[in-house]
C-alpha cells in the first residue's frame, strides 16, 4: 500500500480547514472562550468536533502547501469562526452591560470582582446575571444550536476562495447597537423604579433641607434595588432567550449572506 504526497496533502487539508474555523470560534465564544476554560480543553473539543464534521462536509479545494492561497484560506476560516463567536459574545455583553447599569443606579458600582471569563473588573451584579444566563444557555441546549450552525456553515459558506462578504461585516457592526438596546431592555424596570425613588428623595430634600439626604438615600436606594432585582430577575431569562434567538439569526445571515 503506497500513499502519495498529494493524498497526504488532501487529507491534511480536509482536517485543517474546518479545524481552524471551529477552534477560532470556540476561542472567542462565551462559556468555552472564558479564561477559566483551559486552552487544552478548547483544543480537544475543537479536535473532536472536527473529526465528526469531516465526513459530512463538502470536499475542500486542492491547495499547494505553504502557498499564498493556503495562508489566505487559513485567514478566511479564522475570520469566519471569530465572527460567529463574536456575535454570541455580543449577546452576553448585553447581559453584563444591563447588570452594570442596575448596579450603578442602586449604588453597587463599587462592589466589583474579576470576571473569570475575560479577566476584567465587573460589578458583582453583572457577574450574577452572567452566571445565570450561562446556565440558561446550557440548559436550553443553545450550545447544540451553535454547533449545528457551525456544521451548517460548511455547506452555506464552504471552504474556498470566497469568505465573508462586506454585508456580513456591516451586519455584525450594526448589530452592536442591539447590545446596548438589550442592556437597556433588561435594566429598564430597575431604572424606572430607582428613578421614582430619586424623585421622592428630591421632594424630601426640598421639603426638609435639614435632612441628610445622602445618609438616608444610600441605604434606601440599595434596599429598593434589591427588591426590584428580586421581582425582575425571573424576566431576565425570556429577555435573554429573545436576544439569543436574534443572535443566532444574525449568525445564520453571516454564514449565508449573498449565497
Amino acid at each position: 500500500m503506497s500513499i502519495t504526497t498529494a493524498e497526504i496533502v488532501a487529507w491534511l487539508g480536509t482536517f485543517l480547514w474546518p479545524f481552524f474555523r471551529i477552534s477560532s470560534m470556540f476561542m472567542v465564544a462565551p462559556v468555552t472562550g472564558g479564561q477559566y476554560v483551559p486552552v487544552k480543553v478548547r483544543l480537544m473539543l475543537s479536535l473532536a468536533i472536527t473529526l465528526v464534521v469531516m465526513p459530512v462536509m463538502p470536499s475542500p479545494p486542492a491547495v499547494t502547501p505553504f502557498s499564498l492561497t493556503m495562508f489566505s484560506l487559513i485567514l478566511q476560516q479564522i475570520l469566519i469562526g471569530v465572527a460567529m463567536g463574536f456575535v454570541l459574545m455580543l449577546v452576553f455583553s448585553a447581559i453584563v452591560t444591563g447588570g452594570q447599569i442596575i448596579a450603578m443606579q442602586m449604588g453597587l458600582g463599587f462592589a466589583s470582582m474579576v470576571d473569570p471569563a475575560n479577566g476584567q473588573q465587573v460589578p458583582v451584579l453583572s457577574q450574577l446575571y452572567l452566571i445565570m444566563t450561562s446556565l440558561i444557555f446550557l440548559a436550553i441546549d443553545a450550545h447544540l444550536v451553535l454547533i449545528s450552525l457551525l456544521v451548517e456553515s460548511f455547506h452555506t459558506l464552504p471552504i474556498g476562495p470566497l469568505g465573508l462578504d462586506r454585508d456580513s461585516f456591516w451586519a455584525i457592526a450594526n448589530w452592536g447597537s442591539e447590545m446596548f438596546a438589550g442592556a437597556l431592555w433588561i435594566s429598564l424596570p430597575a431604572l424606572a423604579s430607582l428613578l421614582m425613588v430619586n424623585i421622592a428623595f428630591g421632594v424630601m430634600a426640598r421639603a426638609a433641607p435639614q435632612l441628610n439626604i445622602f445618609a438616608v438615600g444610600f441605604p434606601v436606594t440599595m434596599v429598593v434595588g434589591f427588591i426590584v432585582i428580586l421581582y425582575t430577575l425571573p424576566s431576565v431569562a425570556p429577555q435573554f432567550t429573545v436576544l439569543l434567538e436574534q443572535g443566532f439569526e444574525l449568525m445564520g445571515f453571516v454564514i449565508s449572506a449573498g449565497r
